[in-house]
């Protein structure tokens, strides 16, 4: 993701310093990303040093990736918890991060799937859906996830257990959250109505029309509302 330049670029000329602004990047890396489906209202981080600071670094947009600001840094220790909840059905490729160099970048992430009741003491008994371990670096990085255990994400728990000064350095900064992945639309009352026909065997006959174009609606790869 850190390339300037895309394969069309060969064929046209750069004014001086154009070629490093990312700008040429913005169409191939936003397909599949997960912006607008985000509760930007909802997130909730624990030990943050400022309020809201968690919010807004998962509210920059793409093109505001790199800026340093606003920042998100923990408070009494390093570690930071946060809760992000989304709009729609997510499923999740990968999680995009910008943090530094230093030893305030975090290391050790830990990511759960749709709870809503975490905080540093549950977290700390509770197996994770999946521990990634983070970068060193000013560079973004597009971090992988099993996409298996994260095909009906509703929200997701960041537990951004240390950080690399191994219990020398207090403070997490974080500058850049965000996320890959593919959605559909909520739309629990169609989905919940087709597994009551098909429990009723006898009613087949009678509403199977309808339920054969529900199912069409919410099958494959998210229907007319998905991906």
């Amino acid at each position: 993701m850190s390339h300037c330049h895309d394969e069309h670029d060969h064929n046209h000329d750069h004014s001086e310093g154009a070629a490093h602004d990312h700008s040429d990047d913005l169409t191939p890396a936003l397909q599949n990303h997960i912006y607008e489906q985000i509760d930007f209202s909802a997130i909730n981080t624990l030990n943050e040093s400022s309020p809201r600071a968690g919010s807004k670094v998962v509210q920059k947009t793409w093109a505001e990736r790199m800026n340093s600001e606003p920042e998100l840094s923990s408070d009494a220790d390093e570690q930071l918890l946060m809760h992000i909840p989304f709009t729609a059905q997510i499923r999740l490729h990968s999680i995009l991060l910008r943090t530094s160099a230093t030893d305030s970048a975090p290391q050790t992430l830990k990511v759960y799937l749709n709870r809503d009741d975490l905080d540093f003491g549950t977290v700390s008994s509770l197996q994770p859906t999946q521990t990634l371990e983070l970068a060193q670096t000013n560079e973004l990085q597009e971090v992988p996830v099993k996409r298996a255990l994260f095909n009906t994400v509703r929200s997701l728990d960041l537990f951004f257990e240390d950080n690399w000064g191994q219990g020398e350095e207090d403070i997490t900064r974080i500058s850049y959250i965000g996320f890959k992945g593919e959605w559909m639309k909520l739309s629990r009352e169609p989905v919940n109505f087709l597994y009551e026909a098909a429990a009723n065997p006898s009613d087949h006959k009678m509403i199977s029309g309808i339920g054969e174009r529900v199912g069409s609606n919410i099958g494959g790869a998210g229907g007319r509302d998905g991906m």
